[in-house]
């Protein structure tokens, strides 16, 4: 099973939102050597919690830095933009990193509705723009037609319109979701399909993957299904100080889940915080649904779900408030689960 890494550059409480863009370029060149086989950056706007709004621009840094680790959005967030632009953006980046770019699209907006508005204004006062995620379909294959330099259908409105640089080599097209509509899409398209476990601590997962098994068609990027589940993730050395690190999370998804965006909380935070008993069940909620504690049962946890939805790869987030924790976890992981630097996965999966 492969593993890779998503990072979602998250902001901590106590340091300025910019250290998070750096300790990923610093977490990115770490997990290259440990032998994950791709790290993918995520988009979010407006979200004091997470910092990373610009992932083709993070990327363009990590394609500089990285020389063997496949890099790539988690994803793209495609109803705000031209699928010309994020097609010539990503042809940009392969030929910083030929054949390692990893152009993952996503259907959700990342922000709220205001914010959604001030990405593409358009839409305030276009009310055929507003139902924009009605043509996430043809927009997807229209980015993917340009990404991969394929002509477009005679009868198209921009045929004829090529997206540079023009190489050899292309970024590799990928479906994020976590709904049966986008799984049903990846499969009707024949693209590799992440779905978003951590999102919803994995509800709704068989659902969405049998849907992608069930409408998948062989195309030019893949001849049978191929699934990532990407899941919240924590190891530590102890069991002990995986429930330490556990904490902070869960008072994090607190927040999260009241739609509240906070920084991730350090020690300071959980110490002054006063939990109601309702906060309390929704912890222990958490504790039953997520996987972290000691190394060694992170990885078997890992394991078993790999084998109950058939994954063929795990992408891991995690966070905490300490990047040293963060990085370790990460070694253990890869440690555990017997990952190489000499067997990466970047050049295996070029588009044919």
């Amino acid at each position: 099973m492969r593993l890779s890494v998503l990072d979602q550059s998250g902001v901590v409480a106590g340091r300025s939102p910019d250290a998070s863009i750096r300790e990923s370029l610093a977490l990115a060149r770490a997990c290259e050597e440990l032998g994950y086989c791709r790290y993918w950056v995520s988009e979010h706007h407006n979200n004091e919690a997470l910092a990373g709004s610009a992932p083709e621009i993070l990327l363009g840094a990590l394609a500089t830095i990285t020389r063997s680790i496949r890099i790539g959005s988690a994803g793209v967030m495609l109803p705000h933009y031209a699928p010309l632009k994020v097609a010539e953006q990503f042809r940009v980046l392969d030929a910083l990193a030929p054949g390692r770019i990893d152009l993952g699209i996503g259907r959700g907006p990342g922000a709220d509705r205001q914010t959604s508005y001030a990405l593409r204004p358009a839409m305030m006062d276009n009310p055929l723009m507003m139902a924009a995620a009605d043509s996430f379909a043809n927009d997807v294959s229209d980015v993917i037609a340009w990404s991969l330099t394929e002509p477009l259908p005679d009868d198209h409105p921009f045929a004829g319109v090529r997206a540079q640089p023009v190489s050899e080599t292309a970024p590799q097209p990928w479906l994020l979701g976590s709904t049966p509509f986008t799984a049903s899409l990846a499969g009707h398209l024949g693209l590799p399909f992440c779905f978003a476990h951590f999102f919803h601590d994995g509800e709704g997962c068989a659902e969405a993957l049998d849907a992608y098994r069930a409408h998948f068609r062989p195309g030019r990027h893949f001849s049978k299904p191929y699934v990532s589940l990407c899941v919240w993730a924590l190891a530590a050395p102890t069991a002990s100080l995986g429930e330490d690190l556990f904490l902070p999370y869960a008072c994090w998804r607190l927040d999260r889940d009241r739609m509240r965006h906070t920084p991730f909380p350090g020690p300071s935070e959980i110490a002054a915080r006063v939990l109601s008993a309702r906060e309390e069940e929704r912890i222990a909620q958490l504790r039953g649904a997520t996987i972290f504690g000691e190394a060694r049962a992170v990885a078997a946890q890992l394991r078993r779900l790999s084998e109950t939805f058939a994954a063929d790869e795990m992408a891991i987030v995690t966070m905490t408030h300490d990047p040293a924790d963060r990085l370790r976890s990460y070694e253990l992981v890869a440690r555990e689960m017997g990952l190489s630097a000499a067997d990466p996965c970047a050049k295996a999966e070029r588009v044919q």
